[in-house]
């Protein structure tokens, strides 16, 4: 919306700023900051005042949970506003891919908002029917998809990219489509299963989405794209100032949820930031990529997945507890133990990603 002071520029004012994305980008990170520090407080009051006994806790959980009983939940509302408020209010309204970030964004957030509040209106841990938000998921999954691969440039449009490998294309086709609903509600619900422990998911996703905005801002410019031999994405340099927003709300929220946890983010969050993070890498054509940089995600995931399978099989378990997190809880790892040690490997993770923009 700031952008068109720009209008008011002669080339040599101040409303000149407001041309550059990295200027922009730091305006959003400060707004969505401020917003959270201002609002965390009154909104985890507000929580507590009509949830009462707070998020229900697992009956079959690690046993240091049944100490959290009375958290609120819900607090990836005090992320997505500051988000939301932040990124109309710094980003190019015009710009396609920010509107289908946007999208997926709010779409899985009020996914899990009723996720939320059926669990908390009914005092247990049975929300909405798995099978419903798949199918929910999906839904706003195939029509992010479709508009992507609609403003994609014509080259790459229905194409995947591979990392590392130089000008190197997959025509999927409209496989493509199928293939990034996957991504995007595989990563929305990578991210949730990881929301297990205060302070564990946030900094990881904000770890991520930094990542994925400086990806966006670089193929988003034909100089770089030249420079590291990477396809150019025109328009998804817009998406950084989304990332930017991201982290100073996920700083914002930190701050209360930092052990022990003010408030929980629950799926409100969970859903939501890990849809953008999917929508993010299939709009910048990097959903390998993803995958590297959310490493952490995509393995407590399939420690889930190994764990449902092997026990079906066998009746026996791989892990203790799964997610993969509670094994380590199992084990007797203190809490802060586990989310500091996960926080180094996202971050290891993340320089990875970066380097697969120059190891061509």
């Amino acid at each position: 919306m700031l952008y068109w002071l720009t209008e008011f520029s002669d080339g040599g004012d101040v409303f000149n700023l407001f041309r550059y994305i990295t200027f922009r980008a730091g305006g959003a990170f400060f707004t969505a900051l401020i917003f959270g520090f201002v609002f965390g407080r009154p909104l985890i009051n507000l929580l507590r005042r009509r949830q009462g006994k707070g998020q229900p806790i697992r009956e079959d959980g690690p046993e240091t949970h049944f100490a959290k009983a009375g958290t609120p939940t819900m607090g990836g509302l005090l992320i997505l506003t500051a988000l939301m408020v932040a990124t109309l209010l710094w980003a190019r309204l015009d710009n396609p891919y920010v509107w289908i970030v946007l999208l997926v964004t709010a779409g899985f957030g009020l996914i899990g908002f009723a996720d939320d509040y059926a669990k908390v209106s009914k005092a247990n841990t049975k929300g909405v029917p798995g099978k419903v938000r798949m199918g929910l998921g999906l839904i706003i999954a195939a029509v992010a998809s479709i508009a992507a691969a609609m403003v994609h440039p014509d080259g790459l449009a229905f194409q995947l990219a591979l990392p590392v490998f130089k000008d190197t294309l997959i025509n999927m086709g409209y496989l493509f489509v199928p293939f990034a609903m996957i991504v995007i509600v595989g990563s929305a619900n990578a991210v949730n299963l990881t929301d297990g422990l205060d302070g564990l998911a946030i900094m990881p996703v904000m770890i991520a989405a930094g990542t994925l905005g400086v990806i966006a801002y670089a193929v988003g410019r034909v100089d770089f794209t030249d420079y590291l031999d990477v396809h150019y994405v025109p328009g998804t340099g817009e998406i950084l100032i989304f990332s930017a927003a991201l982290i100073g709300g996920g700083l914002g929220f930190l701050w209360y949820n930092a052990p022990p946890a003010a408030v929980f983010m629950g799926d409100t969050g969970s859903l939501a930031l890990g849809g953008a993070l999917g929508a993010i890498a299939v709009a910048t054509k990097h959903e390998i990529v993803l995958a590297i940089v959310g490493g952490l995600f995509v393995v407590e995931a399939l420690s889930v997945i190994i764990q449902v399978l092997y026990f079906k099989r066998t009746g026996k378990r791989v892990f203790l507890m799964a997610p993969i997190h509670h094994h380590f809880e199992k084990k007797g790892w203190a809490e802060p133990q586990i989310v500091i040690r996960f926080w180094i490997i996202s971050l290891i993770l993340a320089l990875i990603g970066l380097a697969t923009l120059k190891l061509r």
